[in-house]
């Protein structure tokens, strides 16, 4: 479960990108107007996992609840969709949970009926998904005070969006075509320069996660509450999508000293943001 300072990468896949079942499921749930903005899904998903829960820990959270986002008018064209798969999620933390403790500790950490309620949601869950052009795939990845480094790989300074009322939030969207573009490339240049450095394998990682998703597909860089704890002069004067290409540019030149400039002065920017996690 993500703190209220998280930052997220999400990806709207379209309609066709579900079986028919989810198709007209999501158009109902467009319909109803029950969807949430991301700046109130967070609160919202802790909220139901927390209700779910309960004090017993006996149940698993619903599932069909997303983040919608349309490219044109919302009567003019379906939304893309950005499922929050909670329930598939919470089951994969409870059975982790569960397995990292000795087993006589096992039901006062996870209850033996949510762990079997887990097993079963996972199990339906990847059969589902086992059908032909589908994928188990979760469509949102969130970092706790803090934006990683390698996200930005995939945004450019030009689609960035930033709001300062009613409350300020920053957003990068891109195609997902672009973004996987941008990844490839960025990743070839960090194994060529660094091919077994930590960077370089969470790169991969990220950029493997996209490659689930259908090519029509929006991706989104939220920061989330991270944008409410800077100020409205640093927040306009961020260059971090800036920066990350600088580096990747100077390590394709194969200039090193370039390349630690910019990672440097990236890191330096969100280092006053990382050090208020040990206020709280």
């Amino acid at each position: 479960m993500s703190s209220p300072f998280a930052s997220f990468l999400r990806v709207y896949e379209p309609l066709a990108a579900f079986d028919r079942e989810r198709q007209r499921y999501w158009r109902g749930y467009a319909k109803s107007g029950r969807a949430v903005s991301t700046s109130t899904g967070p609160a919202r998903q802790r909220t139901l996992i927390l209700e779910s829960l309960g004090a017993g820990w006996s149940r698993l959270p619903d599932e069909d609840e997303a983040y919608l986002l349309w490219k044109t008018e919302p009567d003019l064209s379906p939304p893309l969709v950005c499922p929050w798969n909670l329930r598939v999620r919470v089951a994969e933390s409870a059975l982790e949970v569960r397995d990292g403790v000795p087993p006589v500790l096992a039901d006062a950490f996870v209850p033996s009926r949510l762990a079997e309620a887990a097993e079963a949601a996972l199990a339906g869950w990847r059969a589902s998904v086992s059908e032909p052009g589908n994928a188990p795939r979760l469509h949102e990845q969130s970092s706790n005070w803090m934006v990683p480094i390698r996200w930005f790989v995939f945004v450019e300074a030009s689609e960035r969006e930033i709001n300062l009322l009613p409350e300020r939030s920053v957003v990068f969207r891109t195609p997902i075509s672009l973004a996987r573009r941008r990844g490839h490339r960025a990743l070839a240049i960090l194994r060529r320069a660094l091919p077994d450095g930590p960077v370089t394998s969470e790169l991969a990682d990220t950029v493997r996660w996209l490659e689930e998703f259908h090519p029509g597909s929006i991706l989104e860089l939220d920061y989330g509450g991270l944008a409410g704890l800077m100020s409205e002069t640093k927040l306009m004067a961020d260059r971090s999508a800036e920066l990350a290409a600088n580096g990747v540019a100077a390590m394709a030149e194969g200039d090193l000293n370039g390349a630690g400039a910019a990672y440097e002065e990236l890191v330096e920017f969100w280092r006053e943001t990382q050090l208020l996690e040990r206020c709280n």
